[in-house]
């Protein structure tokens, strides 16, 4: 009898998706020369930053602590000791293995690294690439002039960012911009974001702006009056089968990775381990799903009327045909008939397929006015 309480489950993660969304983590790799004792230093605010931490990297935390529309509900700094030179004078490279190891089993939107040496950038993003497409842990980076042809990377391109008495570089203003997405709610977009403590940027034509964004860079622009994210892009540029256009939107990666999570959690708190996996069981969980997209729908995250979710019978087939399945009578799979197949047993495995249709928002607005 407790099985239908997933439904619930499903369709209270669907009321709140907004919610959570509107405040994600952002992840900070900094370098200290002392290493604190409590590491990663994790907070909530402003007023949590550790005063023993170099003046530059509370700047760092700060940046990211600014947000968008919300700041980020926490800023995770994970603290890594700053390399000091060794015989004949030489540094050696970073090491960022532990704090990637921590990283991989906690639950965090974006990440930034302000002191990234270029050589690393790559292997960097190889590293965030690996978790979301073999790991399945879907996070995002904002690294500095970064072609990362990858949806998980945000290539942060803008090389002056100025404020009234101080220019960063984009290697410094990336941990601003993971602040920044990780304060984006789902129902919106960082296209246009006004980035009001800058007074100046990079100044680009239209078609040199319009160049970048079709390369995958992230920038800014000054339209005369303030200083504001041209178009929020990541770095994807190559669709992939599969893979729309709307794979290069950072506001739709969002949407996906919030419905992966909550799926993913739901089925492994509810489902995994707990619950028969018979005809009637997956139904139910199908049903479940569905629940959820629709309230996703009410939420105003997916288009009305856009999602199902059904039994993949394709794939379905394919797995009774490698197991050589019988039905008991010992019919095999060419004289089953789609309901059989359907009811037929697969053991510990459950094929779902669905679809649907992510929300965008107004970006490109055509006007024509007759006189």
């Amino acid at each position: 009898m407790g099985l239908p309480s997933t439904n619930i489950v499903f369709r209270q993660q669907a009321s709140t998706a907004i919610q959570r969304g509107n405040k994600g983590i952002a992840v900070l790799i900094l370098e200290e020369a002392t290493v604190p004792e409590v590491n990663p230093v994790i907070m909530s605010g402003n007023e949590d930053i550790p005063k023993t931490l170099t003046d530059e990297n509370k700047e760092q935390i700060s940046l990211a602590f600014i947000g968008y529309t919300n700041p980020p509900k926490k800023v995770i700094a994970y603290i890594v000791p700053k390399p000091v030179a060794g015989e004949g004078g030489t540094i050696p490279p970073v090491d960022y293995s532990e704090a990637q190891h921590y990283l991989e089993t906690i639950l965090w939107d974006y990440i930034a690294v302000p002191e990234i040496e270029d050589s690393a950038v790559i292997n960097f993003a190889s590293w965030i690439k690996s978790l979301r497409d073999t790991k399945k842990i879907k996070v995002k980076a904002v690294l500095p002039n970064c072609p990362g042809d990858h949806e998980g990377i945000i290539n942060y391109c803008n090389e002056s960012n100025k404020q009234q008495d101080k220019e960063y570089t984009a290697k410094q203003y990336c941990s601003r911009i993971a602040g920044l997405l990780a304060g984006t709610p789902l129902n919106s977009s960082a296209t246009y974001a006004p980035l009001s403590e800058l007074v100046d940027c990079d100044h680009l034509t239209k078609e040199e702006a319009d160049e970048a964004i079709d390369a995958g860079k992230l920038i800014l622009i000054n339209d005369g009056k303030k200083v504001k994210i041209g178009r929020a892009v990541n770095s994807l540029v190559t669709l992939p089968d599969g893979k729309g256009k709307s794979y290069k939107k950072i506001k739709v990666i969002d949407v996906m990775d919030q419905e992966y999570r909550d799926i993913k959690e739901t089925i492994e708190d509810s489902y995994t381990g707990k619950v028969d996996n018979d005809y009637d069981h997956k139904i139910l969980l199908i049903n479940a799903i569905r629940g959820y997209f629709s309230e996703l729908e009410m939420q105003g995250l997916l288009n009305r009327g856009s999602s199902d979710v059904s039994m993949n019978i394709v794939a379905q087939k394919q797995y009774l045909k490698d197991e050589n399945y019988k039905t008991p009578d010992g019919r095999g799979l060419d004289d089953m008939t789609e309901q059989e197949i359907k009811e037929a047993n697969t053991d510990e495995k459950v094929f779902m397929s669905g679809s649907q249709k992510i929300i965008d928002v107004m970006e490109d607005i055509e006007f024509d006015i007759e006189i």
